[in-house]
């Protein structure tokens, strides 16, 4: 029971790490706009994602050879979805990332979080049992990412319902991790993964847009950051940490990338948490905390 709670609480810190990094690379990702296109940007950054995630893939593999610890994983159902998952990801991401175009940053990020509504919602399709704890925290949650970003009356224009689409994959996308986590290799996962991203990125981008090696080279800081620790680090960390998380629990806590995204604001760009943020990021942590409530082990659904 200690190891079982003692995976719980290492899995709830990974996704935090991971809410943290997503939510300090909400900035990157706007700076990254003023010299490339969506597409350009999404393409290089996953690239980068494969690249920095290449060395530390071989590096483990040999360490798990030589400590004879190599671990039996379902290639063949990795090779079915991966790529898949994938294609949600790039769904999600080029939803996102075009949306912040047409619409303001707050109703960007308040629609992106309704992931954390959606998935319970998702899962109960596929047959998953979701508590009512997850369901009240999950409000809460919602209801604090509307006081933190929403700023402005919330209208639906291109861009907000773009980012309805990014919120839509995102669900999909957690539930497919979950599924694939606990089956797979999640490093080879992750590779796949970005580099049907980077892929499809850049088949877009070449149709799409112009791209340069000046504004490559301009926007160099947040793709390093977008691409290493965004997508190579804290994506990785999702699909180890959802191995010992539900699905539901865990869009919880990545949700949480909007308090991140605030701090990041204000430290980097000079932003003021008003009030009405100070109260958002109050129910969203409150939102994770009840979603903990009675959670008897990591492998529940809700």
């Amino acid at each position: 029971m200690y190891f079982v709670k003692t995976k719980a609480l290492r899995a709830d810190l990974l996704l935090l790490l991971v809410s943290a990094i997503w939510g300090f690379a909400f900035v990157a990702q706007i700076k990254g706009m003023d010299h490339l296109g969506p597409f350009s940007f999404n393409a290089v950054r996953f690239a980068f994602g494969v690249i920095s995630l290449l060395p530390v893939y071989f590096l483990l593999e040999n360490v798990a050879q030589k400590k004879s610890k190599v671990k039996k994983y379902d290639n063949d159902l990795l090779f079915k979805w991966g790529p898949l998952t994938g294609v949600v990801l790039f769904l999600a991401s080029s939803f996102q990332q075009v949306g912040l175009l047409y619409t303001t940053a707050g109703n960007s990020g308040f629609i992106t979080g309704f992931y954390i509504i959606l998935v319970p919602i998702l899962g109960i399709g596929l047959g998953h049992t979701t508590r009512p704890a997850t369901w009240i925290g999950g409000a809460f949650a919602l209801a604090g990412l509307y006081f933190l970003t929403v700023k402005d009356d919330l209208s639906l224009n291109k861009g907000d319902l773009l980012t309805m689409g990014s919120a839509l994959m995102y669900a999909i996308q957690i539930l497919l991790i979950g599924w694939l986590a606990r089956n797979v290799h999640p490093l080879r996962l992750s590779l796949v993964q970005f580099s049907m991203v980077a892929l499809c990125s850049l088949l877009v981008a070449l149709a799409t847009e112009v791209i340069t090696l000046d504004a490559i080279a301009q926007s160099m800081g947040p793709l390093l950051f977008t691409g290493v620790l965004s997508t190579g680090v804290a994506f990785t960390l999702q699909t180890i940490a959802q191995k010992d998380a539900a699905s539901s629990h865990a869009a919880i806590i990545m949700s949480l990338e909007a308090v991140f995204a605030v701090i990041g604001g204000w430290l980097l760009l000079n932003e003021q948490l008003g009030t009405a943020g100070i109260l958002g990021c109050t129910l969203m942590m409150v939102g994770m905390l009840l979603s903990q409530l009675r959670r008897k082990n990591a492998g529940q659904l809700g």
